[in-house]
């Protein structure tokens, strides 16, 4: 049998395989942080937020959007990249624990199931602003601000290209 500390990390996961890996990984004791977004265009500002958001726990678990759901959430034209493609690049980040794909538009059911011990953000909110806060509450979690100031967007690093691309 496999124990916690034997088992990969920085991996795509499902959902089902989340859950056991989550299962094991408590009953050896470790906590969890909980991180989410579409990761389109990885810029500073994500490496940033998910450094702040594994030292709040033993694992990183990181929440990808999948592509339906990044075209709903930021429109149209968007993902730029593929779900497995933006999971694959957050999984080989080193702060990294276990990475799954979810095609919500809110990671509520997600946190629900999972229970980790801490919700990250990013600046962009206050701790009672986040929209999953009253859900992380409700299991006994807790909503913490992780990153640095709101100066990184992949937006406008899109945009940025774009002009510079003469698109």
């Amino acid at each position: 049998m496999t124990t916690a500390t034997e088992v990969p990390r920085g991996v795509v996961l499902s959902e089902t395989e989340l859950v056991e890996r989550v299962r094991a990984d408590r009953a050896a004791g470790l906590t969890f942080s909980f991180s989410n977004g579409c990761f389109d265009v990885l810029h500073v500002g994500h490496l940033r937020y998910l450094v702040g958001s594994a030292a709040e726990a033993d694992r990183l678990i990181v929440a990808v959007n999948d592509d339906a759901s990044v075209s709903a959430l930021k429109g149209r034209d968007r993902p730029i990249q593929e779900a497995a493609d933006r999971a694959g690049l957050i999984a080989a980040l080193r702060m990294v624990d276990y990475v799954v794909v979810f095609s919500d538009l809110t990671v509520d059911r997600l946190l629900t199931r999972l229970t980790p011990e801490v919700h990250c953000k990013g600046s962009d909110y206050t701790a009672e602003s986040v929209p999953e806060h009253e859900v992380v509450r409700a299991y006994g979690g807790r909503t913490v601000i992780v990153g640095d100031s709101k100066d990184h967007s992949t937006r406008d690093v899109i945009a940025r290209i774009r002009n510079r691309g003469g698109a």
